[in-house]
């Protein structure tokens, strides 16, 4: 059971999440707001076609680092055994709260990114065999379509599944994996709709 004092954790996931990474690395480097140019979409996915691979590459890392912390802190805090379902309620609280501040970052007016990187840094934390199985699954449907939005997408609903199959210690993790699997698709319904309409805008990961 969890008590009152294992929602504060929610406080320091979510201004972990609020991390605005592509803005500031945008107006410190490049002097651009990068939800004024292109998708207008404040993740690691504009930032590669705003500003570059370079630019890209660090915040992807630090988005998803942004989860993987949030997620793990409790576990290096708190005096509780890695495989406690109370654990893993307290980072199941964590992880949405990153998420949501991710996409509704405090410091740079609420408007954020689409929370695809800072998820996979949660479920990295949560789940790392699935999270390794959604990796691949997002990486052949990302070389083979070039469409970032699909790749997320369906990475998104395969670790909704595994979790369902895999062995758990609390039934609350599956849940929130479908719950995470629906913010996702609902963050894309844009691209879903240019994806259907054949206006999606794809990304050569090989070229220079």
């Amino acid at each position: 059971m969890m008590n009152w004092t294992d929602f504060l954790w929610a406080i320091p996931a979510y201004f972990l999440g609020s991390i605005p990474t592509a803005v500031w690395v945008g107006r410190a480097k490049y002097d651009l707001d990068v939800r004024e140019h292109g998708s207008k979409n404040a993740g690691a996915t504009n930032t590669f076609r705003v500003l570059g691979k370079k630019a890209g590459r660090v915040v992807l890392t630090i988005d998803i680092l942004k989860g993987m912390l949030a997620v793990l802190l409790p576990y290096f805090v708190l005096p509780i055994p890695f495989s406690s379902a109370h654990l893993t309620h307290i980072q199941l609280v964590a992880s949405f709260m990153a998420v949501l501040g991710h996409v509704f970052p405090v410091f740079a007016g609420f408007k954020g990114g689409k929370g695809v990187a800072t998820s996979l840094g949660v479920i990295v934390g949560l789940q790392p065999l699935a999270a390794a199985i959604c990796l691949i699954v997002f990486l052949i449907v990302f070389i083979t379509t070039q469409y970032v939005s699909l790749g997320s997408i369906c990475a998104a609903v395969v670790f909704s599944g595994c979790l369902w199959l895999f062995p758990i210690n609390t039934l609350a993790l599956p849940i929130f994996g479908s719950v995470l699997a629906f913010i996702v698709i609902f963050a894309h319904r844009k691209n879903i709709k240019r994806l259907l309409d054949g206006t999606e805008s794809k990304m050569n990961l090989f070229k220079k």
